[in-house]
């Protein structure tokens, strides 16, 4: 049973005792906590916040606390109930709200939840607001209003459907390509929130064959939620035996987007936002962001388009710093995170959507060609156990002096780009371990260069 407590927020599994769990009371303090530095960056108003939650059956019980845990501080609460992580992001902004909490432990299993905290913009709140934030809970620094200053609960019912509106507002939204090309979609959204925003999406799209899998938003993940090809054959057998032509995978709370082809396999996480660059660039020319551990391939679009392309630490905060300094039109992570600053600052499935289903519908190529257009990469994740006392700032800054010829980044951990392969070395923030990840023209020689460098690491430990 586990509890971690970060700058974004806390998540941790259900039950069990206060610090060692997510328990009611860390929920609880948290909330408070947080009520209480949005009233303080926000003096004389009269804060607002807005909630949503995925469907996990846990996710009642934590709303119901938070949400009167702020009212107890003076706050007035939108209340959205079952929602989208990227749906609350945007109804931050809707609302004028100051802030905003997503209740979602994203694609962790059914025992997980977790806050994820908002700024005024809709976005995670930065690093140095989470320090303060963790001082406060630290200190027990925050209280309670009178009862005749208590906040007040409003219940707002239409939120995704704004969502929806805006996404098909943005003027490269192929709705009548979408229809014309009469594409027969599966979806999978693993009995949570994706189930009650992808199929009113896809209406308003102009989709009108559907195989739908697992859209009751109960709660109750029929595999494991995080979207890997090993979770996934459900709906690859569906896609193939009833002649879809793609096939679309989110996670619980509908920020990571995968997809299938038409003839059952995976497309590639690593590929949704590459193929998302590609659409848009077609539309409107600027720079593209990923993270160090995303795949070459969008470095190799942007080359092969004209346009920047710049790298940014792990973490959605960092790529949405990167993004806004270098102007990016669009950018995110390789596990499906797609970024849409025309829309908002925060990985978005549903605009991931919409955009892909353009492309497939303007492209006259099935889904496995696209695929097949891009650049050619396997990647190998590993992992080395830290043991205790072990300097592993002075072990990853050796590997960067040995290889210092080479092209070196160390703004997150140490990222070594070979002609023809890349290896990127960093601490984890949840587990003493050291990530490997690593990416080659092969799977076999993605793998032979994750072991060269646990073999180097494991070295300059002894």
């Amino acid at each position: 049973m586990t509890l971690i407590k970060s700058i974004s927020g806390v998540r941790g599994t259900i039950g069990g005792k206060k610090g060692e769990n997510l328990s009611p009371l860390d929920a609880v303090e948290f909330a408070a906590a947080y009520g209480n530095w949005l009233k303080r960056k926000n003096p004389n108003v009269a804060v607002k916040v807005v909630i949503g939650r995925d469907a996990r059956p846990s996710g009642s019980m934590i709303q119901n606390l938070v949400q009167n845990t702020l009212v107890g501080c003076g706050i007035n609460v939108i209340d959205l109930d079952l929602s989208t992580t990227p749906t609350v992001e945007m109804a931050v902004v809707f609302e004028k709200a100051q802030g905003g909490i997503i209740l979602t432990a994203s694609h962790n299993p059914v025992e997980w939840n977790a806050l994820k905290l908002l700024n005024e913009k809709g976005e995670f709140i930065s690093g140095a607001d989470g320090q303060e934030l963790m001082r406060m809970i630290d200190a027990e620094d925050y209280d309670f209003v009178e009862v005749h200053s208590l906040g007040k609960t409003t219940r707002s019912e239409d939120a995704i459907e704004k969502h929806i509106d805006a996404i098909l507002a943005l003027p490269y939204i192929n709705v009548d390509a979408i229809a014309k090309a009469d594409l027969k979609v599966a979806v999978d959204a693993v009995n949570s929130t994706g189930g009650i925003s992808i199929p009113p999406l896809l209406k308003r799209l102009g989709v009108k064959r559907t195989e739908l899998l697992y859209c009751e938003p109960s709660g109750l993940f029929p595999h494991n939620p995080e979207p890997l090809k090993a979770h996934l054959g459900d709906i690859m057998k569906v896609v193939k035996e009833k002649s879809c032509d793609i096939g679309i995978v989110v996670d619980p709370d509908v920020d990571r987007l995968a997809l299938i082809s038409e003839d059952g396999e995976m497309f590639g996480e690593e590929y949704t936002l590459v193929a998302a660059a590609d659409y848009l660039l077609n539309h409107k020319s600027g720079s593209l962001v990923s993270n160090l551990s995303s795949s070459r391939a969008l470095r190799d679009l942007a080359k092969e388009r004209g346009v920047d392309y710049a790298a940014a630490a792990v973490g959605e905060v960092n790529v949405v710093t990167k993004m806004k300094e270098v102007k990016a039109v669009i950018g995110g992570e390789g596990n499906g995170g797609v970024i849409l600053p025309d829309l908002h600052y925060g990985r978005d499935s549903l605009v991931g959507i919409a955009i892909i289903l353009s492309h497939l519908a303007t492209a006259g190529k099935t889904l496995s060609e696209l695929r097949a257009s891009y650049p050619a990469y396997f990647m190998g994740k590993n992992k080395i156990q830290l043991e205790a006392g072990m300097d592993v700032d002075g072990i990853l800054n050796s590997i960067a002096t040995k290889y210092q010829k080479e092209e070196v980044s160390t703004i997150d951990g140490v990222k070594i780009d070979f002609a023809d392969e890349w290896v990127h070395m960093r601490k984890s923030n949840t587990e003493p371990i050291i990530r490997i990840y690593t990416e080659a023209k092969s799977q076999t020689a993605a793998d032979s260069l994750g072991e060269r460098f646990i073999n180097e690491l494991a070295a300059l430990a002894n």
